[in-house]
Parts: structure tokens; sequence; C-alpha cells
């Protein structure tokens, strides 16, 4: 029996590729399917002569950030192309219903990027737990001895509450990164029931009670008509003073205009990676704020971290040389309610 090696090729935005395999990583792929890792598409409409040749003969897609759409033109370009493999996070940008249609199978590395996401939070929650933004600025300020002691009274990590707004991949990897401290984890998710709340490590609660009762609020829904700005006025007011709002998912799910003055005031205090519009203009006052942390959408894969999505998508490579299963498909209901 003849087993003939897939052909694959690259699709992504510029500079990605470089970024994404280190030298080793790009020996495995070239070893498990026929391709050139020279050859990257940027574009899939119209592309150049070389690309339409390569997505002509493409049985497999490897995509990562940039990734162009798999429009129906494109799909009839690729009428070999079974399966998509994505070594980042959502494929909502590139992943269409033709695609679904078609029987196309996907896999995605979004386990992998929910990593580093994961740890950003909980360093933000166990920070903010003892008021270190806050504190850190007021110390350069003073340079000299002061009673931190009292100035922190009410502030810490034993029994302080957290709240963790959807049970995404990136949500339950909180949870269970928080499990060794001794926090008291809240969960609103309307897809999670009681039980398997507890099963991961939290009490299910509803939204407003849950920004009632907790000190720190980290925020992990997935970025869905339904969920915009589900963190509105009414939920920040419901924040008791001194409550540090965390952010790493998608800047829309909070309503902004209604955060603002909250910050501003210094009722409230924001961990903020991600912000609507996505960098904030020139003269928001969120980058001079002393109880805001902003940060430019750093929380998920970067530097070597890349590389653990690089090493995902080759074992879903893998897998699909040897005629199994994706270890992580995406379905087209995931699609629907993923981020």
């Amino acid at each position: 029996m003849t087993i003939t090696t897939p052909t694959a090729l690259l699709a992504m935005g510029p500079g990605i590729a470089e970024r994404l395999f280190t030298p080793v990583q790009r020996e495995r792929l070239t070893a498990l399917v026929e391709t050139d890792p020279a050859l990257v598409a940027h574009r899939l409409a119209d592309p150049e002569p070389e690309v339409a040749a390569a997505l002509a003969g493409a049985e497999l897609l490897i995509t990562c950030w940039g990734a162009p759409p798999l429009t129906p033109d494109v799909l009839a370009a690729a009428p070999r192309l079974r399966a998509v493999v994505h070594a980042a996070g959502s494929v909502k940008h590139h992943i269409t219903p033709a695609c679904w249609e078609r029987g196309i199978q996907v896999t995605s590395a979004a386990g992998a990027n929910a990593l580093p996401v994961a740890e950003y939070t909980l360093a933000a929650i166990l920070f903010a737990g003892k008021n270190v933004l806050p504190a850190a600025h007021r110390y350069r300020r003073l340079r000299a001895p002061h009673d931190w002691r009292a100035e922190l009274d009410g502030h810490g990590n034993y029994r302080r509450c957290v709240g963790i707004v959807g049970a995404s991949r990136i949500g339950r990897r909180v949870i269970e990164l928080l499990r060794p401290f001794d926090l008291d984890v809240l969960l609103f998710d309307p897809y999670v029931d009681a039980g398997a709340a507890a099963r991961l490590g939290a009490a299910k609660t509803g939204l407003d009670e849950l920004c009632a009762r907790s000190r720190i609020v980290s925020v992990h829904a997935p970025e869905l008509p339904a969920t915009r700005h589900m963190i509105g006025a009414a939920q920040l007011a419901a924040m008791a003073d001194g409550t540090t709002l965390i952010n790493t998912s998608r800047g829309s799910l909070i309503d902004g205009d209604a955060l603002l003055p909250e910050l501003v005031s210094g009722r409230l205090n924001a961990v903020l990676d991600v912000t609507e519009p996505e960098v904030p203009p020139a003269g928001s006052p969120l980058y001079e704020l002393e109880n805001v942390l902003l940060t430019p959408h750093v929380a998920g894969s970067l530097g070597d971290e890349i590389h653990r999505m690089g090493d995902f998508a080759l074992e879903e490579v893998a897998r699909y040389v040897q005629g199994v299963p994706f270890a992580d498909p995406v379905t087209p209901d995931d699609w629907a309610r993923r981020a």
C-alpha cells in the first residue's frame, strides 16, 4: 500500500511564519508534509502565481495570525483542501461558513495560547490582591519611611473573593491556577451549571452578584453580540470601592464609557490588556492613571511562547498525516460560540 505525503501551504500575515517556527520545527514540518516553508501566502484572493499553484494542490493549510479568509472563491481555487491547522487562537477571522459546508476539518491552538493569558491573569490577580500597583506609585512619590501595613490594611490574598466571568479555556485555566491559593472563586457562565462550576473549583453565581461580591473581577468571555458591554454601568456600580477589574479578553466586553469615570475617580482599579478601540486615543487618561495597568495586548503568546503554538500545530499535522482525529478540533458550534 502506497502512502502519499500530504501537501501543505502556510497562510498567515507577513513575518509571522518566521517567528512561529524555529529551524528545528521547520525541519519537522518538512518531514511531515510536502511544503515550502519559505512560501507563505499573505493573501489567497487573487494570489501570486506561485501561491495560486500551491493552493490548488494543497490538502492542508497551516494558518496563524493574519490568515486570509477562506471565502467560497478561495475554496473553489483549493479543490484538494481537506483541513486547516490554525497555530493560534480564534479562527473566526478566516474560517467561514463555506468551510463547514465543504466539510473541511479545522483545529486551533487556542489551548496553547490560553496558557500565557492565564499566567498573565494569575499575576494580575495576586498583585491586585496586595494593591501592588497603587502602592508602587505612592512609594515612588513618597521616597521615605511610611506605615505601609496600616495603609494596606484590608488588602492581601487570604480569602479574597475573585470573580471569573466566562468559563472559556482561559477562564478555566485561571481557575485551575488559583487552586493553590487561599482565595474564594466565583464563576459566571450561562453554559456551566453549579455542579460543573464546583468541579472546576468555583461557586456559580449571577453576573451582578459576582460583581458585587468580588474584590477582583477577571473577564474571560468570548466576543459575541450577546457579550458586548456585558460589564456595563450597572455591573461597575455594583462593585465595591477598590475592586480591580481585569480584562484580557476583548475590549468590547466592557463599556469603556462607563468604566472611565470609575477609574478617573479612583473608585475602581483596572488591569487592561485589551481596550475598545484596541489602542486608546493618545489623550486617553488610561495612559496616566496610577490605578490602571494598561498593556498593549501582550497577555497572549509572544516571544518564545509562540513556539508552543508551533509545536501544537505540528502535533496536529502529525495526527492528520497518521489519519487520526485532531486533538483539539473546532466544530461549527464552537465557531459560533467562541471568540
